[in-house]
């Protein structure tokens, strides 16, 4: 059930794709324990993107929670390479995805019932939802949400943004595993609205991906357990 979706690598083992009402991120956990490692649910509609991937890393989940800001810098990527790239694209920490100031989306983070934070999940699941048409064709009904065709992602689809999600997520969290915890850091904070920490220095824990926050010789730590 991939029609629809543009090619993507061979890890992407099965592809699953729902109608419009459904919730990829719901049906991926469903899947994870007995599908496994690169099972992709995404689901078929107009209005917006929405997928979800199972992963089975091999660090402790303290360690593996970073993969949600692997799943945010991935849809960056995606949308700079298919939309105007003269749009600002920000994060809000830790997960919020806005589009010229304007709230898009986010990506959510689901891990095992009862998986202690120092030992190694058996799957995670990691997931994209963000807005790309309005169904009520009314820009501007809400001024602090906004839409990407409103903000000139004419020239693609959904579904293409979504395999262009899937191929960055999976080129990135490559990355992160042969080149360290910095690159990831790096991607992710750049994206980072500027207003966080302003003033200061900001950098994240490499041990649980901690956005950790150094101003007037106080340190702050936000946590990704806590914010999930």
């Amino acid at each position: 059930m991939s029609e629809g979706l543009p090619d993507l690598p061979s890890v992407f083992t099965p592809i699953i794709a729902l109608r419009e009402a459904g919730d990829a991120l719901a049906r991926a956990v469903e899947e994870a324990p007995r599908q496994g490692a690169g099972t992709l649910v995404w689901v078929r509609s107009w209005g917006r993107i929405e997928a979800a991937v199972v992963l089975e890393p091999e660090q402790a989940l303290a360690a593996a929670r970073p993969a949600l800001l692997a799943a945010l810098a991935a849809f960056a990527d995606a949308a700079g390479a298919l939309g105007p790239p003269e749009v600002p694209l920000t994060f809000d920490w830790p997960a919020t995805i806005r589009v010229n100031g304007g709230v898009v989306g986010g990506a959510r983070l689901v891990v095992p019932p009862g998986c202690a934070e120092d030992a190694v999940p058996d799957w995670l699941v990691v997931g994209i939802e963000v807005a790309f048409a309005a169904a009520d064709q009314d820009p501007g009904r809400d001024p602090g949400r906004t839409t990407l065709f409103e903000e000139g992602y004419n020239d693609t689809t959904p579904a293409e943004l979504t395999a262009a999600w899937a191929r960055h997520l999976m080129a990135t969290l490559a990355d992160w595993q042969a080149r360290g915890f910095r690159i990831l850091a790096e991607r992710y904070l750049a994206r980072l609205d500027p207003a966080i920490g302003a003033g200061g220095r900001r950098g994240l824990d490499p041990a649980t991906g901690a956005l950790v926050l150094e101003r007037d010789g106080r340190r702050e730590h936000r946590g990704l357990a806590e914010a999930a």
